[in-house]
């Protein structure tokens, strides 16, 4: 009988024992902590952006040839004291090049045309004021008129002629092409002198898909970027838009002009667009890698209390990292950006700097 209670008491001590370490193991889980890293939320602002690339390109772009033959002289930049090189800055209607021919500038008699227009105004003048007093004529004094015409004519014809002893820059710009020629030597007619390029101002030819059609716009901003200049963000503007697609490529045509006032972009440079179509101001901004899917529907993990709390968020404008949330979420909530991907719906949580 003693032995039979000794056995009873055994029995239900161990079960006791092991249904006591059953519930320890069970709730183990529930005390342990996981540690997750938060963002806590404040509005910013988004744009929805279409991408897309292409070359940058001058906007006034030149290639001048001598107009006749000469002798060669390169002129010296008043800028740097030495003569013009690739890479210099000219203005307008600066004289880079020379051509010298001593008896093409004799045949075109620059000075005596000048002062022979001199002459002839003087001698228009004279018949005019004595025709005023009834000295001459009415032909006399339209002979006069001619005389001064004529010579106005062969005046200009003669400064056109001189011009082109001269290679000037028709615009502001930067040398880009400066062909080598050995100084005094003659060149022939016809040749090429210089290269000049303003790329102050560029644009870029691009091709949209049609799926973007309805929200391409004239004068939409543009944001412009290129690897070697990671930290510069240029501004452009779509300029022209084409109401045609493409049969063949389902695309259309659209120009984009780009403001490039520090000459950081170069010509040539393949280039990143990124037309903004839409924005939102004062919204309330997150990471697209938090939101979770589930049977349609967009999730995210907040703290509150050192607990985590499953939201359900609807969601508005995107760019390529992050997205505006319409509902779901507030300014200040403690958003869960590192380690939500083992959380639990009141996940005790702890928050890591």
């Amino acid at each position: 009988m003693k032995f039979q209670n000794c056995f009873t008491i055994s029995v239900v001590t161990s079960v006791l024992l092991l249904v006591g370490c059953n519930d320890q193991r069970q709730g183990a889980p529930n005390d342990v902590a996981t540690p997750v890293s938060v963002k806590e939320l404040k509005k910013g602002s988004i744009s929805k952006l279409i991408n897309t690339t292409g070359t940058s390109l001058s906007t006034y772009n030149v290639d001048l040839n001598s107009q006749m033959s000469g002798i060669y002289r390169l002129q010296t930049n008043p800028q740097t004291g030495k003569p013009f090189k690739l890479g210099d800055k000219v203005a307008k209607g600066q004289a880079i090049i020379k051509l010298e021919d001593k008896e093409f500038e004799n045949g075109i008699a620059f000075d005596s045309r000048e002062l022979s227009m001199e002459i002839a105004e003087q001698e228009y003048a004279k018949q005019k004021a004595l025709y005023e007093k009834g000295g001459v004529i009415i032909s006399d004094l339209r002979n006069a008129e001619l005389r001064v015409i004529s010579s106005r004519h062969d005046l200009e014809s003669a400064k056109l002629n001189l011009e082109k002893t001269e290679i000037k820059a028709p615009f502001n710009g930067v040398i880009v092409n400066l062909p080598h020629y050995t100084p005094g030597v003659k060149v022939d007619q016809g040749k090429p002198m210089v290269g000049i390029m303003d790329y102050s101002r560029m644009y870029m030819d691009v091709n949209f898909p049609e799926s973007v059609i309805s929200y391409m716009k004239p004068e939409q901003p543009v944001n412009i970027t290129h690897y070697t200049i990671p930290d510069d963000t240029l501004r452009g503007v779509v300029s022209e838009l084409s109401p045609a697609i493409s049969m063949e490529t389902r695309t259309f045509k659209g120009k984009i002009l780009i403001n490039n006032d520090k000459l950081i972009l170069r010509p040539g440079m393949f280039v990143k667009a990124d037309i903004v179509v839409d924005n939102a101001e004062n919204s309330i901004i997150i990471p697209k890698e938090v939101i979770q899917s589930n049977r349609n529907r967009k999730q995210v993990y907040i703290v509150e209390k050192n607990t985590a709390i499953l939201r359900n968020i609807r969601t508005g404008l995107e760019d390529e990292t992050n997205v505006q949330v319409l509902e779901g979420l507030k300014e200040n909530d403690n958003l869960v950006i590192r380690g939500f991907e083992t959380l639990r719906e009141n996940s005790k949580v702890k928050v890591q700097k």
